[in-house]
């Protein structure tokens, strides 16, 4: 965060001053006064939960020396005074990034799609970090709150910032591009994920296309050229228009992709015939998009490319519960992707699952549960996943929770398999009967949405097997 005056704050964020306006912002903004350090500004948000405003003392005590407020608040610290602090913290980011391009030359790339943001925007981070100051959001701090809150990160010195931009309906990305329109903007896939809360994948489309259409003619768009969807938003912006994907016509392409137990390899043709093999110690095929798009990011800032895929290979994994592989002494190798979970990303991993299993002829065990937001498609894309483990010839499936009941029920009517599937409602059901069942020569696949808490299974499985 750069040294602001509470006046030019105030200035910035149309808001009333109460009390000192000469008072010096010169530590980061923060909107959890747990996190609050000497010179830091608290942002009093309401919450699903509480109320940011209940918590003014302890960002005092931690060293707060300014809130936005929406409420007069009987605290002797100096208060900006707002309608909407969600709004304010925005138009703060707004001017806090304006101002530090105007005064070097920061570079803001941003990051879109249904699947794939996060470890994109880590690929990055780990690319960009070895070439300047960079600034990415920590895990997915990517909505009205999260995507503001990474950019007042920036300081003078800062090079590089690197934005997801989630969705939460249309004009949602459209909001976070006014605030700050990247330089370079990636465009991964437009996919089920949420597809329940957005009312449809066409929906879908439209919000995900916002990244693109108000891009100054100065920016460059970067969109995944297999995936059709992505692929036609090239005719709704001004902005140079560059590929990647397996597709022979893709700008920045992968061939020879394969996936092994120590990660996954493909050979990259990037710009003026530049060529590479690369080997990601990151697990699954879907991962190739994100190295392919964040690779192409690097090639547009015109960084040297060998030191970038350096840096992506060096990478140990995408982040905690990504296809986070764990090999026990015994011989059990545990994948937790129990991060996030939609159609698309299931079936990926149970792709990658089936091919290791393939490739060391060991036994493999899918443990599923719900996949979120899916609305009125849950019921059929929780069946088709039940269908595809059939399908896939995998061994053992497992499936926790009654959202994820339909995953067991569908595997169970394919027809193919006689007890393979086990349905259990409660995750310690589940972890007691894996204890039993697992011999030590599997590989293990945990995956579910968030919510449904499956992570802490596979770092369960970790400690009991160890």
């Amino acid at each position: 965060m750069i040294s602001l005056s509470v006046s030019e704050i105030a200035k910035a964020i149309n808001a009333e001053v109460i009390g000192d306006p000469n008072i010096l912002v010169s530590a980061e903004v923060e909107t959890d006064s747990r996190l609050c350090r000497k010179g830091s500004l608290f942002v009093a948000k309401p919450g699903e939960l509480t109320d940011g405003h209940l918590f003014i003392g302890n960002a005092v005590d931690n060293g707060a020396i300014a809130a936005i407020v929406e409420k007069k608040l009987d605290s002797q610290i100096t208060q900006l005074l707002v309608g909407d602090s969600v709004k304010a913290l925005g138009l703060l980011a707004k001017y806090v990034v304006a101002k530090v391009r105007s005064a070097g030359d920061l570079k803001v790339i941003a990051v879109t799609g249904s699947n794939g943001k996060t470890t994109t925007k880590n690929m990055l981070r780990e690319i960009l970090s070895g070439f300047g100051s960079t600034v990415a959001p920590q895990e997915s701090y990517n909505n009205s709150v999260g995507a503001p809150y990474s950019m007042l990160r920036i300081n003078e010195d800062t090079k590089y910032l690197v934005l997801e931009y989630g969705a939460d309906g249309l004009g949602s990305i459209s909001y976070l591009v006014d605030i700050c329109k990247p330089d370079v903007a990636v465009e991964l896939k437009v996919g089920m994920a949420h597809v329940g809360v957005f009312g449809g994948i066409d929906e879908t489309e439209k919000i995900k296309a916002e990244l693109v259409q108000d891009l100054e003619s100065s920016a460059v768009a970067i969109l995944n050229l297999d995936d059709p969807r992505v692929a036609q938003m090239a005719n709704l912006t001004k902005a140079k228009v560059l590929t990647f994907g397996t597709n022979a016509e893709a700008d920045f392409r992968a061939t020879n992709i394969g996936v092994g137990i120590s990660g996954t390899f493909f050979d990259f043709h990037g710009a003026a015939n530049f060529f590479k093999p690369v080997q990601l110690q990151i697990l699954g095929e879907h991962h190739v998009y994100n190295a392919l798009a964040s690779l192409a990011v690097a090639s547009v800032l015109e960084l040297d490319m060998n030191t970038a895929i350096n840096a992506l290979q060096s990478m140990p994994l995408a982040e905690r519960w990504r296809m986070q592989v764990s090999n026990l002494a015994n011989g059990l190798t545990v994948i937790n992707d129990a991060y996030n979970a939609s159609p698309d990303s299931t079936k990926a991993a149970l792709v990658t699952l089936a091919e290791l299993g393939r490739q060391t002829k060991r036994p493999t065990v899918a443990v599923l549960g719900e996949m979120a937001e899916l609305g009125q498609y849950s019921a059929e894309e929780h069946d088709a996943i039940g269908r595809l483990v059939v399908r896939l010839n995998l061994n053992q499936l497992v499936v926790v929770g009654e959202g994820a009941k339909l995953i067991h029920m569908g595997a169970s009517l394919e027809g193919s398999w006689d007890g393979e599937s086990k349905y259990f409602d409660e995750i310690s059901d589940a972890l007691h009967y894996l204890r039993g069942m697992l011999k030590g020569n599997e590989i293990v696949l945990v995956k579910s949405s968030k919510s449904a808490n499956l992570r802490y299974l596979g770092d369960d499985l970790l400690e009991v097997t160890e």
